[in-house]
Order: C-alpha cells, then structure tokens, then sequence
C-alpha cells in the first residue's frame, strides 16, 4: 500500500512542500493534488461543449482561471487550519460570520458562503414531551407491613388487658335445659342476623341473605379492579363498605337496646337493657 500511494503523488510537488517546512501529511496532500491535476489532462470536445452551454461566453474563461486557483488553495487553507489554535480558529470563525463568540445571534455566511448554525441552547426532552413515570407506590413487607402489624397487635391486647380489668363480665353459669332465659338474645356480632329473623323467613334471613353476601363479596375483586390505594380512587369500594356497616350497626344496636322480653320492642330509657356481656 505504501509504494501504491508514493505512486499517485507529485514528488517535485512533495519535496518542495518538505523544504518549506510543512508537515508530511500535509505535503504528501499537496503533492497527490498536483498528480491528480497533471494526469487528468485537458477537457475533450464534449465536454468543452456542454461547459460552453453551460456558461456565457465571456464569464467561461474567468471560472475556468478561477477553478484551478481554488483546487490548489483547499489544502493550503487546510494546512494553515492545522497550525491554528483553538483561539485562533475560533476568531477566524467569528470574523468570517460577522459575529462575536459572545453574541446571541443564530447564524451567519462562512467563507465559502455556506450558511452556519450556532446552538443557542439545549431543552430537555421533559420540556417538549411528556414522560410517564412508573408507579413506584410498592414496600417490602418487612419492615414495612410487619412492624405496622405487630403495633397493631400490642394496642389490641393492652385495649382487651385494660377492658377485661375494669369492666366486671364473668362467665355466666351453666346451661339449664328446662329454664330458657327471657330475652334469649345472641352474641352481639350475631345480633344483626337474629334480628333479620324478626322480618323475614328464617330461610331468608338465615341462608340467603348471607349467602347472597359472601358471594358478593367473594365477586368483589372481580367487579372493582382499580388498583389505586388512595381513597380519593376508590369511591365504589368505599361506598359499598360504608353501606354495609351502617346496615349491620342499625341491626346490632336494635338488637342490643330495643329488644326486652319475648325479642318484642321496648325503649330502654322507660324499661331498662336486656343485654348482657
């Protein structure tokens, strides 16, 4: 490859470059320039022809005096670039356009006449489009979800501690077949249901109800599948759960407060509470 490329340049045009002290990349340019020019000859008839279409008559023999000036002063203009500072180069620039470096214009004419841009800023992508961040809303369960629980847990048990040392509820005394207390009330968290007894069938009250409630909530997940956390987003669940405790509270209080004797009603300012722990 080395003898292919001392081929294809001009030595004379080489060995002068070297004795004026340029550099050998630059002198090795000049001198493939020159053997270029040489081994290209003249033009033939045709295409003196169609330069002849193609230019006015007097302006044809400026452009061709021009163009040969010109291949020969790229390399030296590229051979001045190199020795060139940074400052130097920017300077050059800055004459060439008409403009300073500290300047806020956007562009101006090189020396080739070629249009050049300057960057005036940078805008980040978040300032012309729109980035959807991933949810990041999700905790280990420890120690997060554990230490909440165990918290939990020891206030439940001081609350039943301090509630079972203050409030006297003994065990009641054995079950005697042949006496049934009057009111026979269930456990309060059974209340609701034997209240709904005292309206509807006991297949109603006792089965399908219910029944119809664990299956809607067992559907519930399926029917509700918004995955947000805050209750702001969640307004069909709450609504839902809000219901359902009222409905059980109301039967739950009756229970305990408005029914004496025979389950029948009674206010319990005017004949007392029959309901006990």
């Amino acid at each position: 490859m080395a003898e292919r490329e001392e081929v294809n340049i001009d030595q004379a045009t080489f060995d002068k470059a070297i004795a004026e002290g340029k550099p050998e990349r630059v002198a090795r340019a000049l001198a493939k320039s020159a053997y270029v020019r040489k081994t290209k000859g003249p033009a033939g008839p045709g295409v003196k022809k169609e330069a002849a279409a193609a230019a006015p008559a007097e302006g044809a023999p400026a452009a061709a005096a021009a163009g040969a000036p010109a291949a020969s002063a790229a390399p030296a203009a590229t051979a001045v670039a190199e020795r060139l500072t940074p400052e130097q180069r920017a300077a050059r620039v800055a004459a060439a356009t008409g403009r300073t470096s500290g300047g806020n214009g956007g562009g101006g004419r090189g020396l080739s006449g070629e249009q050049v841009h300057r960057l005036l800023a940078v805008v980040p992508p978040e300032g012309i489009q729109r980035t959807v961040k991933r949810q990041d809303d999700k905790v280990n369960v420890w120690p997060h979800l554990l230490s909440a629980e165990f918290l939990s847990l020891l206030l439940c048990t001081a609350f039943v501690l301090v509630f079972s040392t203050f409030v006297h509820a003994p065990l009641r005394f054995l079950a005697n077949p042949s006496l049934t207390p009057n009111p026979s009330k269930a456990p309060w968290y059974f209340l609701g249901l034997q209240e709904l007894l005292r309206y509807f069938h006991p297949m109603v009250a006792g089965v399908t109800i219910p029944g119809l409630g664990l299956f809607g909530l067992m559907a519930l997940p399926y029917a509700d599948k918004n995955p947000s956390m805050q209750p702001s987003r969640r307004k069909l669940a709450i609504i839902l759960f809000t219901m359902f405790m009222m409905f059980w509270t109301v039967l739950v209080v009756i229970g305990v407060a408005f029914r004496g004797p025979g389950y029948n009603w009674i206010w319990p300012w005017d004949s007392g509470l029959y309901f006990d722990l």
